[in-house]
């Protein structure tokens, strides 16, 4: 599995676990839902920023976000 799926995965996995939904997720990290969808799905290359806010908004670690 390469890294985008991977950190794509963990995003995911965290939300549903939380019961976030996509959208509200998106909104609590400032990014567009689209954007959210295509990290989750494996297909954008996310900044370290929008990792920090993603991992902020999932009150997790970055580290968390990124473990293969």
């Amino acid at each position: 599995m390469d890294f985008r799926a991977a950190v794509g995965q963990n995003v995911r996995r965290e939300r549903e676990r939380q019961g976030i939904a996509q959208d509200e997720l998106a909104h609590r990290a400032e990014i567009h839902v689209t954007y959210l969808s295509g990290v989750e799905n494996g297909r954008r290359n996310i900044t370290l920023n929008v990792l920090e806010r993603l991992a902020r908004a999932l009150e997790v670690s970055e580290a968390a976000l990124v473990k293969r």
